[in-house]
């Protein structure tokens, strides 16, 4: 049986973002907000929505139970000492929460997500079974004959 641990992760959510595109509502406000404070602009893909849900679900389902803290700080950056005036070091600057918050939201209402109580958010049999599916849908695809083996 093929896991989400045997496909490469870009196809991977390439594929689930496909798939979720049309669970998940955007938001108005979506293309005006910023990802973290050390961004200049809003995210510029049209699938952006569907791109970083795919995305959390993911790392939700490779890293639970994990809370909106944790995974702000994966989708974070580096602020200062990128220009040359500069005097401080860099430092982490962690995303945007309430585009995470959102998200997570929406892969619980559809019952892909759930929250485990003072430990954070894990997947759900359910979640399990849609990532598995479409991990296999993913490995079909590939022309690696080096992963034929799985099979």
């Amino acid at each position: 049986m093929v896991t989400l641990y045997d496909v490469p992760p870009e196809e991977l959510i390439e594929e689930l973002a496909d798939r979720l595109a049309d669970r998940l509502d955007e938001p108005e406000w979506v293309e005006y907000t910023k990802t973290s404070h050390d961004r200049e602009l809003p995210p510029q893909q049209e699938d952006f929505w569907a791109r970083r849900g795919a995305s959390l679900l993911r790392k939700v389902a490779i890293n639970g139970p994990v809370g909106v803290e944790r995974l702000s700080g994966e989708y974070g950056g580096t602020k200062g000492g990128s220009n040359r005036y500069a005097v401080a070091p860099k430092k982490q600057i962690d995303g945007s929460t309430k585009i995470i918050r959102e998200l997570l939201t929406q892969l619980e209402d559809e019952e892909l997500i759930q929250t485990a109580q003072g430990e954070g958010r894990r997947t759900t049999a359910d979640g399990d079974a849609f990532l598995d599916e479409v991990a296999q849908a993913v490995f079909e695809d590939l022309d690696n004959p080096e992963l034929e083996r799985y099979a």
